[in-house]
């Protein structure tokens, strides 16, 4: 039986630390965008990108994308709920789980960018138009990111599970045959 890691204050120093980039750096890029357009304005900065991906400033009040309109505070409730599930399961990742380690940081800080916007402000800023898709952030970004790496890497750890069990020789009539 294989002895479980103790988290130690590196593992504890990863996840906060990456959570605390990701949130100044969705908040700074928040800050910047409020501080720089007025609410609906839009600013294309590569001019070649023109009617495929813009800045434009809006307030959402819903999720991620500008889903559930009017349910900032679930919304609110919902990220700390995740933050803790994060906290709670961090505990239980076995050895070396490095890149999940950090994934889960990324979600976190994620999750609490877009929370201290909507308790500090009511609403999330979000900025980034690839047009054809809702405006969101690099919070927004982050998280959708995150999750879809994580979800590749649980069903790659499955694959690799799996795969040895599928290449066996099978136990046919070969061994039969040379007898």
């Amino acid at each position: 039986m294989a002895e479980r890691e103790i988290v130690t204050w590196r593992h504890w120093l990863l996840l906060f630390g990456v959570a605390a980039l990701t949130l100044v750096s969705d908040q700074l890029s928040k800050w910047l965008v409020v501080r720089s357009l007025d609410l609906g304005e839009t600013w294309v900065p590569i001019p070649l990108l023109e009617g495929i991906f813009d800045l434009t400033y809006t307030q959402n009040t819903g999720a991620a994308f500008g889903l559930g309109q009017n349910f900032s505070y679930g919304f609110l409730l919902i990220a700390l709920v995740v933050s803790a599930f994060i906290i709670y399961y961090y505990r239980q990742l076995p050895p070396r789980s490095w890149m999940v380690r950090i994934l889960m940081g990324l979600m976190m800080g994620g999750a609490l960018g877009n929370a201290v916007d909507r308790v500090t402000r009511g609403y999330v800023v979000d900025f980034f138009y690839l047009h054809g898709w809702p405006i969101f952030n690099i919070a927004d970004s982050i998280i959708v990111v995150s999750v879809g790496i994580w979800v590749v890497l649980i069903w790659w750890e499955e694959h690799q599970q799996k795969a040895p069990a599928e290449e066996a020789p099978p136990h046919s009539s070969e061994h039969h045959a040379e007898g």
